[in-house]
């Protein structure tokens, strides 16, 4: 985790920051990571960073629209070069807090190209300092504040970690928790938390305007009992998270039955990419299986993983050669991939072959 002077460094960083843009990952950590933020220091915007292509120089525009003065990149390991270079030349600091083991750049590089960039990584610390808690709560342990501490949980567990402030959480909003939590997939999928961080991550895939009133109205209620209140301010997002989850429901109970030995293959299209939400219920519900969620989308197939050493699979196959353009990586039990469509079934039959074979 971050060390002790990090997190003063960090501080310092906000403290200086008069008009911060906060980038963020598309997802219930990185939002949770933005609001903890902006709850706390009452100034800033927040930009949510689609998964594809990242964090590039397209993006740099909003500082110049905003009149930022300070970046700070949040749970976004994909950040093209290009994007230091342009905040170098308009003098911007950039502040990179991150969990994730970063590929394609190298940290130590960049620091010495770039003396406005300071990273944060614990993934990259040495020996006992490195971790893998989710950027939600570095940013909790930063501020400390009590009252956030149901957003910092949501954030967790969406990320498949479960904290060590689970008691001061439950303290405070009990009856939001659950018995026999034992996993981070238990509190997801059985709680009433888990319900706030499963619809945190619906709520980032409506339109960007709706995901701004979204922001605005995470950064003013006082506590998760607002989250679904029947108000004007949360409209939008209520309509969007009931759309979604009938879809959502149905492509589980549909997945379900694509089940072969220990694997289960499921592959949908439609206009609506949820394959990492649709691969973690699958892997709660059938932890003894390989979980792949295929998402088809105008030539290209989006590739959510889930089960024991899943990352050793997937490179495995990736590593094979057969694959042009393929990428992927993530967590030992979770992973992603982008492959092209003409390759769907190839990849299928080798990831069969790695699942059969136990290796």
């Amino acid at each position: 985790m971050l060390t002790e002077k990090q997190i003063e460094e960090i501080k310092e960083h906000l403290d200086r920051a008069q008009k911060p843009l906060f980038y963020y990952d598309n997802d219930a950590d990185g939002l949770c990571s933005y609001v903890l933020f902006r709850r706390a220091l009452d100034k800033g915007k927040g930009v949510a960073v689609r998964s594809f292509p990242g964090l590039d120089r397209g993006y740099a525009r909003k500082v110049s629209e905003l009149n930022a003065d300070y970046v700070f990149i949040l749970d976004k390991p994909d950040v093209e070069k290009e994007f230091f270079v342009t905040m170098q030349e308009s003098g911007i600091p950039v502040v990179w807090i991150d969990h994730h083991d970063i590929k394609g750049l190298d940290v130590e590089e960049l620091k010495k190209e770039f003396d406005n960039l300071f990273i944060y990584n614990w993934s990259k610390n040495s020996g006992k300092d490195k971790s893998s808690e989710p950027v939600t709560y570095g940013i909790y342990k930063i501020l400390n504040r009590k009252e956030d501490v149901w957003l910092a949980i949501a954030g967790c567990i969406a990320d498949h970690y479960l904290p060590d402030f689970i008691p001061e959480f439950e303290k405070m909003y009990g009856e939001y928790w659950g018995k026999d939590i034992n996993e981070p997939f238990d509190a997801l999928f059985d709680t009433e938390i888990g319900k706030i961080a499963e619809s945190l991550n619906f709520g980032l895939k409506d339109s960007t305007s709706n995901i701004v009133k979204f922001q605005n109205f995470l950064i003013s209620v006082k506590g998760p009992g607002e989250i679904f209140e029947e108000t004007s301010k949360n409209y939008d997002f209520r309509r969007k998270y009931n759309e979604i989850k009938k879809k959502y429901d149905f492509l589980v109970e549909k997945a379900g039955k694509e089940i072969e030995g220990n694997l289960l293959f499921f592959v949908y299209g439609g206009d609506l990419s949820i394959s990492s939400e649709i691969s973690n219920k699958l892997n709660h519900k059938f932890g003894d299986k390989i979980v792949v969620v295929a998402y088809k989308n105008q030539g290209i197939i989006n590739i959510s993983m889930r089960g024991e050493k899943v990352r050793d699979i997937l490179e495995k196959v990736l590593e094979s050669g057969e694959f042009e353009n393929a990428s992927g990586g993530g967590h030992e039990n979770a992973v992603g991939a982008r492959i092209k469509a003409e390759d769907l079934e190839k990849f299928k039959e080798k990831i069969r072959e790695q699942v059969r074979s136990g290796k």
